[in-house]
């Protein structure tokens, strides 16, 4: 089966929303990552139920699955990036609203996985302290998304408290392994820290996937680029989720590219595409392999 391909609409912050749904279905994606910002879906500005259902109405039209993402960069303080966290020594609570209305939203829009992330420890804070308030954090917005019916989607991210897949372990653990906990996989953040090369991650991990993340990126550089301008080999990649049978959404997450968001998102899907149809040969090709035919 494809993979079922999705488009962040953090990398569409210059379009409406509407207009931004429209163009990623009509490029033949499957679904969006909607990140929840001033500009796509405040949750913070008046009428929220009534704007919810009208989002809901344009993903259906629109025939795309949707992930809630809540990464804004100034949504709760205007001054400083992704601020404040869970880890914050003012302000937690303030996050901790931010995942709860993403939550709630996921459920209103029918959906099923909320994403997060831990966010960087104030230099006043122990490394112990930080991991206390994130678990403290999120042990409460566990209760929020069973309620809700929804699962928190975590991602490990370079230069946060949670980094590595080893961090993600740690977190899962020490909260029990519960159901609604699972993993956010950004297969570039793989390439650019992990040990083990991106497919190996992948099969590593397959079981815990709510979410997967997709860009192209150099070793030892968080910087997410357009496929091609890194150094990533994605036929493997790619083989590697067709083998674990994961069917959730995987997004191309570019949010620096919103200047030139249609011609990105055009290129992403064929590059993908190619990708995909180069793995299926390799796989043919192999002594015994066959290549799926069916439509």
């Amino acid at each position: 089966m494809p993979l079922r391909l999705a488009y962040s609409t953090n990398g569409f912050a210059d379009h409406r929303l509407n207009d931004a749904l429209q163009v990623i279905a009509g490029l033949g994606y499957d679904g969006v990552a909607l990140t929840l910002d001033h500009q796509h879906l405040d949750p913070y500005a008046p009428h929220l139920p009534a704007r919810v259902d009208s989002v809901r109405m344009a993903l259906d039209a629109a025939g795309l699955d949707v992930a809630v993402e809540t990464g804004a960069r100034y949504l709760l303080d205007p001054w400083h990036k992704h601020q404040p966290t869970l880890l914050s020594t003012e302000g937690r609570e303030l996050r901790l609203d931010l995942l709860r209305r993403a939550v709630n939203i996921t459920s209103d829009l029918g959906a099923s996985v909320t994403h997060l992330w831990s966010g960087t420890p104030p230099p006043e804070v122990s490394h112990e302290e930080a991991w206390d308030r994130l678990l403290t954090g999120v042990d409460a917005l566990l209760q929020d998304a069973e309620r809700a019916g929804v699962t928190l989607a975590f991602e490990p991210e370079p230069g946060m408290l949670v980094a590595s897949l080893a961090d993600w372990a740690r977190l899962r653990d020490a909260l029990g392994a519960p159901d609604r906990l699972r993993l956010t996989l950004d297969v570039g953040h793989c390439h650019c820290l992990e040990d083990r090369g991106p497919e190996e991650c992948v099969r590593a991990v397959a079981p815990e996937l709510a979410h997967v993340q997709i860009e192209d990126m150099r070793r030892g550089v968080h910087e997410h680029l357009p496929f091609g301008d890194g150094e990533m080999d994605f036929p493997p990649l790619l083989a590697a989720f067709g083998d674990s049978g994961y069917r959730g959404l995987v997004t191309v997450e570019l949010p620096r590219h919103s200047h030139a968001a249609t011609a990105t998102a055009r290129h992403s899907i064929g590059f993908l595409r190619a990708a995909e149809a180069a793995a299926r040969s390799a796989a043919a090709a192999r002594p015994g392999g066959t290549e799926d035919t069916r439509p």
